[in-house]
């Protein structure tokens, strides 16, 4: 018999190679008058998933569920007429014009007719009324069918959407946009963790004789796993304050705590709702999307690059300091007949003065020490020495994360882009290029491009003066934690005590005489280390941008905002960043500082306005008594 078994075995394996033996017999001799036996393979389900998971914010706020929805079926044939209109509205509670809003919104185009009545979603309390007056209203059919549910009108791109609950989104992306649709697609934790929400059959693989009995299995057996929950790190209020503030203005806003890698809130704007993409009373909605020329359905943190401005001479002053290219104590004058200034200040004596005041000729000269430093070894080829300089540069700061994929939980991450020695050559058609034309690095334009997740990173690095976990946007799955990847320690190539040599500049932007010195949280309390930036645009207003983190000596959230068209990054882009940090750490605004909140608040529904009435600017701000508050700084340099 041990010869059959071994057959038996050997057989198996040819069976599953694919090599097609339909049976298996004994070899000749003692045991070949035994009957040939086959064995057949069986695939049997032991259990199914019963439910998909839900997804939950920091503090276990369900955001997205499965739950049973209530869709009212409104014929289309023949149309309803006013009165029947104002009817229908005062049965479900509506104010007369929403029912005419809300079919409008479920046409994928104006005077559109789809096969079949048009589909409306209804609160519980909505299909009560509808069903405690059917014999009323004979031509309404309601329908019951469970969902998936959004319980917030906020983060959207993070969220993302279930692919088969989006598909007549996805067909009007590919039909509207064709070649560029991949951009605009993005399932956010939906999708990237689709395969823990669903969970997966538990299945046996057991060899059956003819008469059913089992002889082993033909491949393991798989275990049952139910539907996962995601909690995310994710503070839905947070999250719902950072969209009031930008709403319908183009650009991010991105924190995160630096000690976990954890991101508190990603606001892509312009902002929309995530039950746009799949409720199907939506396709109008979906359609104005994909229409509006600011894109508001990219995911602008993770998926659109741009140059950082001046928040990047905190990566160039860092590496400059690695390589001994200056110390902490270097100072250079303010000379414009190298690169402009915007503005007036005192001579930057040192690194501090220099971040305090953004001054562009200080970090022009800063830049120019690092890649035209000739070492000995390369005295008389001045030309390989900053081809050495420039790629010796581009590897330290792709250290911060990057110019690389930094593995973020969501799809479609790009990476941004930091230029070679080998991209200039092509680009210039010679290798015999100068600083002189690439100084545009020093502060921070030019070819470099960065996204929001990076730009947020980055600031990551300095408040934890070398390291970082890979931003995330999952806590934990299920009962457990974060995937093993998001728990790994990164290091960069700057030493911890060149990072520190940052923050003293980075407290005095935030001081008397610093570029964001109004934006300054002392009288709460709270020390921000922050940088300003101003991005120049040939084609517009200029991008204003900010990074920063606080407290400064303990730091709990380090935050990037850029705003496109917006100005400098003192006015615009600061005051954002300096709202969440105190919304996050204090869990309320200073009374002091509520003229800024209705400020904000009122230029990011001014611009969804201007953007629905098809004007390119909004309506201007209204007169705001004045109160006590610090003055606003000068506008800081590019």
């Amino acid at each position: 018999m041990a010869g059959k078994n071994w057959l038996i075995t050997v057989c198996g394996w040819l069976v599953l190679a694919g090599l097609g033996l339909g049976a298996c017999s004994s070899p000749s001799g003692p045991a070949a008058d035994e009957a040939a036996e086959t064995y057949a393979r069986r695939r049997e389900v032991t259990a199914a998933p019963t439910h998909r998971g839900r997804i939950l914010d920091r503090h276990d706020s369900v955001l997205v569920d499965t739950r049973l929805n209530y869709l009212l079926a409104v014929p289309q044939r023949p149309g309803l007429d006013s009165a029947t209109t104002v009817a229908l509205n005062d049965l479900l509670g509506w104010p007369d014009s929403t029912l005419v809003r809300r079919l409008a919104e479920a046409r994928p185009y104006p005077g559109a007719r789809t096969p079949g009545p048009i589909q409306l979603v209804l609160t519980p309390a909505e299909a009560e009324r509808v069903r405690s007056h059917q014999a009323e209203w004979p031509e309404l059919a309601l329908a019951e069918a469970e969902r998936r549910t959004y319980t917030v009108g906020t983060a959207a791109p993070v969220l993302g959407y279930q692919a088969a609950n989006a598909q007549p989104f996805i067909n009007q992306i590919v039909k509207y946009r064709r070649g560029r649709f991949y951009r605009l697609r993005n399932g956010g934790v939906e999708t990237y963790y689709n395969g823990l929400l669903t969970g997966h059959r538990g299945y046996l693989h057991p060899l059956v004789d003819a008469a059913g009995g089992r002889h082993g299995s033909w491949a393991p057996d798989t275990a049952f796993q139910d539907g996962q929950d995601l909690h995310l790190a994710l503070d839905a209020k947070l999250q719902a304050y950072a969209e009031s503030l930008l709403g319908g203005r183009k650009g991010y806003l991105v924190a995160l705590d630096p000690r976990t890698g954890e991101i508190l809130c990603s606001v892509s704007a312009p902002t929309y709702a995530p039950a746009a993409l799949t409720a199907p009373d939506q396709a109008g909605v979906r359609r104005q999307l994909l229409e509006n020329e600011d894109l508001p359905l990219l995911n602008r943190p993770a998926v659109l690059a741009n140059p950082p401005g001046s928040v990047f001479k905190l990566v160039n002053a860092a590496i400059a300091l690695q390589l001994g290219a200056i110390t902490p104590g270097t100072g250079f004058p303010c000379d414009q007949s190298l690169i402009s200034c915007v503005h007036h200040h005192p001579e930057a004596r040192t690194l501090t003065l220099g971040l305090q005041y953004s001054c562009n000729p200080y970090f022009y000269q800063t830049m120019r020490a690092v890649i035209d430093h000739v070492p000995d070894s390369l005295v008389a080829d001045t030309v390989g020495a900053r081809h050495a300089n420039l790629a010796q540069w581009q590897r330290y700061a792709q250290s911060f994360g990057l110019d690389t994929l930094l593995g973020v939980d969501l799809p479609r991450e790009q990476a941004g882009f930091l230029p070679t020695p080998a991209y200039y050559d092509k680009a210039r058609h010679t290798r015999n290029w100068r600083f002189r034309s690439i100084y545009s690095l020093s502060v921070g334009q030019g070819e470099i491009n960065l996204t929001g997740l990076q730009m947020a990173n980055m600031v990551a690095i300095i408040a934890n003066r070398g390291w970082y976990y890979t931003p995330h946007f999952v806590r934990g799955v299920g009962t457990g934690g974060p995937l093993p990847r998001f728990l790994v320690k990164h290091h960069t190539l700057v030493d911890s005590a060149n990072l520190e040599a940052l923050v003293p500049g980075m407290l005095a932007v935030m001081h008397r005489g610093g570029t964001a010195e109004a934006s300054s949280l002392a009288d709460v309390g709270i020390t921000i280390a922050g940088k300003t930036g101003t991005v120049q645009n040939d084609e517009g207003d200029d991008h204003a941008t900010f990074v920063a983190f606080a407290p400064a000596q303990n730091p709990k959230i380090a935050v990037a905002v850029y705003l496109e068209n917006a100005g400098f990054g003192a006015t615009a882009a600061a005051p954002c960043a300096a709202l969440v940090i105190e919304k996050y750490l204090r869990g309320s605004i200073a009374p002091r500082r509520k003229r800024w909140e209705r400020r904000m608040q009122y230029r990011g529904r001014s611009y969804e306005l201007a953007h629905r009435l098809g004007r390119k600017r909004p309506p201007p701000a209204p007169v705001v008594p004045p109160i006590a508050v610090p003055p606003v700084a000068a506008p800081e340099g590019r």
